[in-house]
Order: structure tokens, then C-alpha cells, then sequence
């Protein structure tokens, strides 16, 4: 297979018709007037809410805006702008409240205060893995920090029972967002369109039945390079395509690739292009500048996620 530079370029106007056929032959198929999108003021979101106004015209498209009192300000502001220039309706629900009858902040909060018990409202937290995969081998580890609001950081390793219960306290967010997209879609007998893309496909870099619990994926044959590609074509409104890629699911401003991806998406994508499709080696080298070394490492983290995160891509098993 041929591998270089530019092999992620797209066509935008003919992937975009293609895209848009198919979100219009499966609404036409589930019997389904419309499709409900959750925008989160990013750009994978903002980028299947035009794809489905392409598709199916703006009167049959409904964009839902779901803050909690840690999203970041401006994600509501760009959605809310992106809808507006798409000629969408949208509303707005702030699903706090849910979280916090759930206990959402608590039990997340209650885990940090086992390790820094001075933690309190007045502080922010964030978790991330190791940067700069490509220079040095180090372990998927995550490390809990937090700011006291007075610019004072403090950081800590987290082990797998911390981990796991941080996980779960804020995985519900987007679970939560999943269940206010379906109320609506059930309401105006519309489909709930997805806002994965490839590279967080083979990653598993999204939630089983909240981001990834949706009736279609548009996006997830695009690695996000060419979501970047596709939006810009599309008119995606320049805040939103400028503004860093981030999970938005905690209190200090963290983005994709020091939360998750270790990698910047430029050169991320390419390796990860190679690796999908068993590019050699010393082409991928020779290609990227790289060193054996730096391909290898990152390999070794793709394949380490890929195949944790393989329940996640997974419908359940069933007998038959």
C-alpha cells in the first residue's frame, strides 16, 4: 500500500455528498425524520451537525447544547454560534443538576481528597498520561493534578482503584448527555447522530453508551486530520476549528493530547494510519523522518490501547 505525506488528504466535496447519502439513506430506513446531535463546541460535533444539515436541510436537524457547571464557558458559546450560522434549532440544557443527584462530583472529589485531602471548590484537577511519546518509552500512567486556584500545582501517580473510580465518576457526564440526546431524538422521531472519529475508534478513546452509544458514526472513517480537513470545506466556524481538541469532562483545561494521545494529531494520525494498515517500518521512517525507534514506541502504545479498549468497540456477546 502506498504510504506519504498527503495520503490522509481528502476530496471534501465528494467524501462530504457520500457522508451525506448515507446519513440520509439510514434516517430513511430506521423510519426517522431527522437526526439530533449533541454539540459540544468541538469540532468533531460541530462538523456531523453541518454533514446532517448537508444531508437532510437545516428544518431537520436539532442541535442540543449540554453544559454541567465544569464544561468550559466557551463550549456553549461555540456551539451555540455554529448552530446559529447552520440555521439549526437548538436548546439548552444544563444537566448539573442530574449530575449531581447521581453524585457525580462527589464520588470523584472523595477519591482526589484520599490523596489530597486539602482539595476542596476552590480547586481544579485533571488527569494525564506521560508527554512526548515519541522521545522516551514510558508507561500509559495517568497522574492525577490539581491547582489551587492560586496557580500552586500538585501532582500524584494514580493507581488502578483511584483510576478506575475518577474514570467512572466522570464517564457519567457524557453518559448523562446520551440520555437528554435520546429524549429528544424519541420525541421528534429522530436518529441520535455520533461524533467519533477514527482516530478515537481504534484508540477506544470514547464512552461505551454515552459519546459512543448513538443510532450512527458519520465520522468514523475520518481520521480527525481530515475532520480538520472536512470542516474547514464545510464552513465550520473558525473558533471552533482553532480552538484545541479537548474531552471537556474536567474542571482544569486539559486537551486530547496530554489527556490521552501523548502525540500531536499531525503526526499522530499518519503513525496510526501506518500501524491500521500495516505500512513497513523503514517506510514509515524514511516517509515521516522518524527513527525505527519512534515508530516502534508509538506501535507499542497503539496496540497497548487498541486492544484494552476492545469491550468498548464490542456490541454484547450474545448466544446465537
Amino acid at each position: 500500500m502506498d504510504f506519504h505525506k498527503d495520503v490522509l488528504k481528502i476530496d471534501c466535496a465528494s467524501e462530504s455528498e457520500r457522508i451525506g447519502s448515507f446519513i440520509r439513506q439510514y434516517v430513511r430506513s430506521s423510519k426517522r425524520e431527522g437526526a439530533v446531535v449533541g454539540l459540544s463546541g468541538g469540532i468533531d460535533s460541530a462538523l456531523s451537525a453541518a454533514l446532517c444539515v448537508k444531508a437532510l436541510g437545516k428544518d431537520r436537524v436539532f442541535g442540543l447544547i449540554l453544559p454541567e457547571k465544569e464544561s468550559n464557558p466557551v463550549s456553549a458559546e461555540y456551539a451555540a454560534k455554529h448552530a446559529a450560522e447552520l440555521g439549526i434549532e437548538t436548546e439548552t440544557v444544563d444537566i448539573t443538576p442530574v449530575l449531581e443527584a447521581f453524585g457525580t462530583y462527589r464520588k470523584r472529589d472523595g477519591l482526589i481528597k484520599d490523596i489530597f485531602p486539602e482539595y476542596d471548590e476552590g480547586y481544579t484537577s485533571k488527569i494525564t498520561l506521560p508527554p512526548d511519546l515519541l522521545s522516551k518509552d514510558t508507561f500509559n500512567i495517568f497522574t492525577l493534578v490539581i491547582n489551587d486556584g492560586k496557580g500552586n500545582e500538585q501532582s500524584a501517580r494514580l493507581n488502578k482503584k483511584i483510576l478506575n473510580g475518577l474514570v467512572a465518576a466522570t464517564d457519567t457526564k457524557q453518559r448523562v448527555r446520551m440520555l437528554h440526546l435520546y429524549y429528544y431524538a424519541e420525541k421528534l422521531n429522530y436518529i441520535v447522530c455520533g461524533t467519533t472519529n477514527r482516530t478515537e475508534v481504534l484508540q477506544g478513546f470514547f464512552v461505551k453508551y454515552g459519546d459512543g452509544g448513538v443510532d450512527i458514526e458519520p465520522l468514523s472513517h475520518l481520521y480527525k486530520v481530515q475532520v480538520f480537513q472536512l470542516s474547514e470545506y464545510l464552513g465550520v466556524i473558525r473558533e471552533i476549528i482553532e480552538r484545541p481538541p479537548s474531552p471537556d469532562t474536567w474542571n482544569a483545561q486539559v486537551n486530547d493530547e496530554e489527556f490521552y494521545f501523548r502525540i500531536p494529531y499531525a503526526i499522530l494520525d499518519l503513525l496510526l494510519y501506518a500501524w491500521e494498515h500495516k505500512i513497513p517500518i523503514e517506510h514509515v521512517c524514511e516517509t515521516m523522518k522518524l527513527t525505527e525507534d519512534q515508530v516502534k514506541r508509538a506501535q507499542r502504545d497503539f496496540n497497548a490501547k487498541y486492544n484494552a479498549t476492545q469491550w468498548v468497540r464490542q456490541a454484547p456477546p450474545t448466544l446465537e
